[in-house]
């Protein structure tokens, strides 16, 4: 993978886990970022508030980073098409 891949998301969230799930399936568990923004605090989690406001300014979720693309909500087609198109087996 050339590209780096971040999902921030919440814990309660069914479309933050569907995505998370085809993530995992698509790079394994250490192939993305999975940020559960909804469990980080203080700092740590203005820091993050911050970087996913400048990524995604409605602050929805899931937020999808890859590389230079930003996915919002559960697109999951969308989501395989460009970790497939970044995969190095291509």
């Amino acid at each position: 993978m050339n590209r780096k891949i971040t999902l921030y998301a919440l814990s309660t969230c069914t479309h933050c886990h569907n995505v998370g799930t085809l993530l995992e399936e698509l790079l394994g568990p250490k192939g993305f970022t999975h940020i559960y923004v909804d469990r980080l605090s203080g700092d740590e989690r203005n820091i993050t508030m911050r970087a996913l406001r400048t990524k995604n300014p409605e602050m929805s979720f899931p937020t999808t980073v890859i590389g230079d693309k930003v996915i919002t909500g559960e697109k999951l087609d969308v989501i395989r098409k460009l970790v497939e198109e970044a995969s190095p087996q291509k």
